[in-house]
Order: structure tokens, then sequence, then C-alpha cells
């Protein structure tokens, strides 16, 4: 008990080190209690702080901060105009394709599966590939109705789409235009004294922002290299399993093996046990490996290096609290996490006012 209390008396006596745990314990109550009302607001800012690093470029070009909001702000949404306007119809037919290929699809995988038992006997029995035909076909008719309640709940899914796409470029331009504003109102709330929370803000803040970036052009180059990839091959569905290859990097190991699966199955109902399908995996397999073992490492240099098993279990803690803006922000939060435990132990007690 007395080591407890020791600690408690070492750490928490200090002002600064009281501050940091409530600002923190705020802010996560906020995305706790209010993140789903919240969503439009938090996406604006993660997109305007991901389009700070192109306006800082302009500016240190001797652009000016409102001109270079304003060139960055009309590139952002010429990219989303060519997204919502050139690949999401495109995804939208391949993904209606899709549905309704499946029932012969898994036709066709239920014929491949019955004949193992005569092919493999040893292997599998003609009682386990019974149970997994039942199991998919429960699955099937579990997917079809998530499908008609999806088609069902359109109209509201509709309207929440329209409410993002008019409030969501209003929040970003403002939270570009008027940065300084912003962060000036924050800061007149803030204790004069807090060397420990800009200390560890200043690391949070630079891991943050390589993160996203890095992210988002790693999402962007994967999908080009693998549509690229898709269609010299000619694969069915070449954007649709494109974007999910893409975004599937944002959920580090899981997402990469999760999003195999259905790439693999389609290339196999397509061409089967053939040389196309032989040099296809091949192919897609040393795409991913130029992505885990080039591109990311170029492109997070400068974030810290997070222990594998750290990365999973953020993922699943995160995740599970804030779904996918948890996992999206798995990394930098375990990032938090470590600036703060890195940053804490350097302040012994006593250190309620600024050294400097």
């Amino acid at each position: 008990m007395g080591i407890v209390t020791d600690w408690f008396r070492r750490y928490l006596s200090d002002p600064q080190l009281v501050f940091l745990t409530l600002l923190l314990l705020i802010l996560f109550a906020v995305v706790l209690t209010m993140g789903n009302m919240l969503a439009p607001v938090l996406a604006s800012m993660v997109i305007a702080y991901l389009l700070e690093g192109p306006v800082g470029f302009c500016e240190r070009r001797d652009l000016g901060r409102t001109a270079s909001v304003l060139v960055v702000y009309l590139g952002f949404l010429l990219f989303v105009a060519l997204f919502l306007f050139g690949v999401l119809p495109l995804v939208s037919r391949q993904v209606t394709d899709l549905v309704q290929q499946l029932p012969t699809m898994i036709n066709e995988g239920t014929r491949a599966l019955a004949e193992l038992p005569g092919r493999h006997p040893d292997l599998v029995t003609a009682e386990q590939i019974d149970e997994v035909i039942g199991s998919l076909r429960a699955e099937t008719v579990a997917f079809g109705q998530r499908v008609l309640s999806w088609s069902l709940a359109g109209v509201v899914g509709f309207i929440t789409v329209l409410v993002y796409l008019v409030l969501m470029p209003l929040l970003v331009f403002f939270f570009l235009k008027d940065k300084d504003l912003i962060l000036g109102w924050f800061r007149q709330y803030l204790p004069e004294y807090r060397r420990i929370a800009d200390c560890v803000w200043a690391e949070v803040d630079r891991q943050v922002s390589n993160y996203i970036r890095g992210k988002f052009w790693e999402i962007l180059i994967v999908w080009a290299a693998n549509y690229i990839t898709f269609l010299v091959f000619g694969l069915d569905y070449a954007m649709l399993l494109a974007l999910l290859v893409g975004l599937s990097v944002i959920v580090p190991y899981i997402g990469a093996v999760v999003v195999t699966v259905p790439v693999v199955l389609i290339a196999w109902f397509q061409w089967g046990w053939s040389g196309e399908f032989i040099w296809f995996g091949a192919v897609y397999t040393v795409v991913q490996a130029l992505d885990a073992n080039i591109l990311v490492p170029l492109l997070f240099s400068e974030v810290v290096d997070l222990h594998p098993v750290a990365i999973i279990v953020a993922i699943l803690v995160f995740g599970g609290l804030w779904g996918f803006w948890g996992v999206f922000f798995a990394i930098p939060l375990a990032t938090l996490v470590h600036a703060i435990l890195t940053a804490w132990p350097r302040w012994p007690a006593g250190g309620g006012q600024d050294p400097s």
C-alpha cells in the first residue's frame, strides 16, 4: 500500500500531470458518449489534418495561408468529385453483379467440396463436407437477409450520406481556414503551465500527422497497383477488389489476410486450377510483398515502430470501443499511449511550475 501511496504522491501531486490526466479523460469521455453524433466533425478534422500538409507546402512557397487553403481545398473537392462520379458508380455496378453471381459461385464451390471425399478420403469425410456445405448455405441465407435490411434502410442511409456531403466539406474548409483561430480559442481555457501536455502533444502530433498522410498515400498506391494488376489479368470485379485491397491496409496484418480470401476465391471461380490462376497468385503476392517491405518502410520511416503484438492489441481494443474509426486510429492511439508512458517518468514531483 505504501508503494501505491508513494507513486500517487510522486506523480499526481504535480498539477501538470493532473491536468494531462483530466484532459485525456475528458477527450475519451466525449468520444465514447458523443462519438456517433460528432462523427461528421471528427471525420472532417481527420481530412483537414490530412490536407494541412499540402497547405503548409504551399505556404512555404510564399503563396499565403488563404490562397494555399483555397488551392488545396479545390483539389480536395476535385478528388471527391472524381471518386463520387467516377469510381463509386463502377464499384456499385460491380457489387450488384457480384451479388447476382454469388449463388452460382456458391453452387460451384459446393460441387468442388462434394468431390473432395472421393479424391482424398483420408483427409476429409462426407460428413465433414456436409457440415461445411450446411454452414455455407446458412451463411448465404443470413447474407441475403442482411442485404434486404440494407436495402430497406437505404433511405435513411441516403439521407445520412447527403448530410455528410453537405456538412463535411464546409467543416473541412473552416478547419483549414480558421485553424489558428480555433486553436487559440482552445488555448485560452488551458492552464498556463502545461509543458508536459505540450511535450506529449508535440510528439503525438508529429507521429499522427506522419501516420495519417502516409496511410492515405499507401491506400492510393496499393489501390492503383492492384487495380492495374487485376486489369492486366482480366480479373472480374477489378475496381471493387482493388478498392478493398487498398482499404485493407488500414488494419495492419489482419486486413491483408482477410481481403486476400475474396480475391483468391473470385480468381479461382474465374480460372479454376489453371496456369493463369497460379501466375495471378504469384504477381498478387509480389505486390503485397512490395507494399510490406518497401512502401511501408518508405512512408512510415518517421513513425514509432510499435511491436506487432502492441498493434494487434490496439486494433482489438480501440476497434471494440469506436468501431471503424477505432481501427483506423489504432496505431495513432497506441502512439499516444507510448508518448505518455515515455514522457511521464521524466517529470519528478514538484514540477507544478514550468522550469523554463
